[in-house]
């Protein structure tokens, strides 16, 4: 009854928040129009392609003057400054939907661009790059503390959906064979989604020292986390989730009734779907098992410094020394030509999947993410391979290189990708490579694309996608703090 009870008020709280939003029709339409403008190549790089100061969604004085102190660093390099300026505010600018509760706690709901609905992953990556401001900026901390409790909240609705509506609305995914609720936009498991929300609020407390996102609706998340990822060791039978979908897409559905493949029970998460939301061929995501370890052992930290809850906190931790031990065991493949590599997928049969895919976790990314060490032989290895064509899915072209994946299809090359090879670089050569690359495939509009076609730039997805242009911001700002302001300036737009 408890349970009901607590369900109702979410649902409730929920309801609010999406009618406010349904009801905003003239900020529906400057995001129209924004789409629409976004699409052309720009005339004038002197004049930015945000929004209009009065159509923006959330504004941060912070924000604005970080991008003017940036912009003046970035004199010699003038494109990549437009780029920096379009780029780094898009989340606020176009995405962050924040009100209060009816009990006035913050609440906001994300946007991913173009999709009007919340991803966990995406919402948890899209404000990351602000978190490091909310500590002097109140409103930075309200807009992201919102961003933590929303997440959390939805969890607690559904642990296996990975996108969510601002209300119980429906979806144009509601005739997927699952377990499918109105408060759902979609239903596709993936363990990222769940691994994403503890990797923000742990961050916003450390930088913060703001622990009171970590209450009941906490502690309740973190319960159904842990039951999810157990349930999905598969140990006993194939777990309570299933899905299917009628399309002519391979990867946008589960084979065998809804389960995928077979696994081997071997102490690893089975992921129905990779970060990509293509369904996983072997269902043990290695970087997302890797994801998960780092992100149980921050849940334990705060448990047991915060709430005091030992015994959840060992839960968390047990579980992340289980997969910890069993990727040691199950994750290497020993490839002819690099050596010691981490695998992509396995299945606990000996079966291995050698690959990586764009989307973040991927094994390239697993430095970025702090799941490994940067200077782990074996992540060296693998980032050599996965740079590669002997990565089936590197594409290599007139207009750039980079790594796709089956969501969009051959020679379509994500910038996620070079973005994180920029990441996790500590070659100044290589860097000045991806940036070059990054400047070159906007096809004019001062904005990252979901992908470019690796030959033809202008040939692209998604016109505006909120996670890769933040993502772009965070990653100027990453190499200004780490000394890199001679070479930012050193980056020119190559002339068609």
């Amino acid at each position: 009854m408890k349970k009901s009870l607590f369900l109702m008020a979410l649902m409730a709280s929920f309801c609010v928040a999406g009618a406010q939003a349904a009801t905003d029709d003239n900020k529906d339409q400057h995001q129209l129009s924004f789409a629409q403008k976004i699409a052309a190549p720009a005339d004038n790089i002197t004049v930015t392609r945000r929004p209009d100061p009065e159509e923006r969604l959330f504004r941060s004085n912070t924000i604005e003057k970080k991008i003017a102190e940036v912009k003046k660093m970035l004199k010699g390099a003038p494109y990549l400054a437009w780029m920096f300026e379009n780029c780094f505010p898009n989340t606020l600018d176009t995405t962050v939907h924040y009100s209060t509760t009816d009990d006035g706690d913050d609440d906001t709901f994300v946007y991913t661009g173009d999709i009007h609905a919340m991803w966990l992953r995406d919402s948890g990556a899209q404000v990351w790059p602000y978190v490091q401001f909310a500590k002097k900026d109140e409103g930075i901390r309200k807009m992201v503390r919102g961003t933590i409790l929303r997440q959390l909240k939805l969890i607690c609705i559904d642990p296996y959906a990975n996108a969510f509506n601002a209300g119980p609305t429906g979806s144009e995914w509601a005739s997927d064979i699952t377990d499918m609720n109105p408060n759902l936009h979609e239903r596709k498991y993936e363990i990222d989604s769940l691994c994403y929300p503890l990797r923000l609020a742990y961050e916003y407390w450390l930088v913060t020292g703001d622990d009171s996102i970590f209450g009941d609706v906490w502690k309740e998340a973190v319960t159904k986390i842990l039951k999810t990822f157990r349930e999905q060791q598969r140990k006993d039978g194939h777990g309570p989730y299933h899905f299917q979908r009628k399309t002519a897409a391979q990867y946008d559905t589960m084979s065998h009734s809804g389960y995928g493949n077979p696994v081997k029970p071997c102490g690893l998460i089975c992921s129905a779907f990779r970060p990509s939301d293509d369904c996983t061929v072997l269902l043990y995501l290695i970087p997302s098992n890797f994801m998960a370890v780092s992100n149980l052992r921050k849940a334990a930290d705060v448990l047991t410094r915060v709430n005091h809850n030992t015994a959840l906190a060992a839960e968390c931790t047990s579980l992340a020394d289980e997969v910890e031990a069993a990727l040691k065991q199950y994750a290497v493949k020993d490839h002819p030509k690099y050596g010691k590599i981490y695998a992509f997928e396995v299945d606990g049969f000996g079966n291995q999947l050698c690959m990586d895919d764009a989307n973040v976790p991927s094994l390239l990314a697993m430095a970025y993410l702090g799941d490994v060490p940067i200077d782990d032989p074996i992540y060296q290895n693998t980032r050599r391979f996965v740079w590669s064509e002997d990565n089936p899915y590197f594409y290599k072209g007139a207009a750039g290189e980079g790594i796709g994946g089956p969501h969009v299809g051959y020679d379509m090359v994500w910038p996620m990708s070079i973005m994180m090879r920029a990441f996790t670089s500590t070659d100044d050569a290589e860097i000045r490579e991806c940036l070059q690359m990054l400047v070159d495939t906007d096809a004019g509009t001062g904005f990252i694309h979901e992908s470019f076609n690796k030959n033809n730039a202008t040939k692209y997805t998604r016109s505006w996608f909120a996670w890769q242009n933040t993502l772009f911001g965070e990653l100027i700002l990453k190499l200004l703090a780490d000394g890199k302001k001679d070479l930012l300036n050193s980056i020119q737009k190559s002339k068609s």
